[in-house]
């Protein structure tokens, strides 16, 4: 099991390692774009769209790597003085009972969508911006999909420590 899961984990460290060059590139960006505005008078839909997609991207397909290395928010009441087998406990209850299935249920519903969305090549959003709303779109699937990924990665994880009688405490 643990090395399916630290398969698994490659992905979202692979996606996580190039991403994250999103957030310097979307600073600059828009960097240049508030240059232009206020220095020179000239504006360009495209670019302050392209902060847009930019984000998009940076959050949608980091979200598997955030879960990766635990930086999610959680709202600790008990669960940080808990076991590490308690803690497995919980995290497998939360994976199969709200993570996999919200996901799986994002996927279905986005999927309509995004492949209509494909079919007709949507274009941009605003006049002037870029013509690829497709690609946008897609993000949601991709999102859902690595953090299925990355909540069978933690799950698999989490079973093979609660199964382990050394963490009963």
């Amino acid at each position: 099991m643990q090395r399916l899961a630290t398969a698994l984990d490659q992905v979202n460290i692979a996606v996580g390692a190039t991403v994250r060059w999103l957030a310097l590139i979307m600073v600059l960006v828009q960097f240049g774009t508030v240059v232009l505005r206020y220095v020179y008078g000239v504006s360009f839909i495209f670019l302050s769209e392209s902060v847009l997609y930019l984000h998009a991207a940076l959050f949608m397909l980091g979200a598997g790597y955030t879960l990766l290395v635990d930086a999610h928010v959680r709202v600790d009441i008990f669960y940080g003085s808990l076991s590490a087998r308690k803690k497995a406990l919980i995290d497998i209850l939360g994976a199969t009972l709200f993570l996999l299935p919200s996901m799986l249920m994002i996927a279905w519903f986005s999927w309509p969508s995004v492949r209509n969305s494909w079919a007709v090549m949507e274009g941009a959003i605003s006049v002037g911006g870029i013509p690829a709303s497709f690609l946008l779109k897609s993000l949601i699937p991709a999102f859902c999909g690595l953090l299925v990924i990355q909540g069978l990665a933690c799950l698999l994880r989490d079973l093979a420590l609660y199964r382990d009688r050394t963490n009963a405490a």
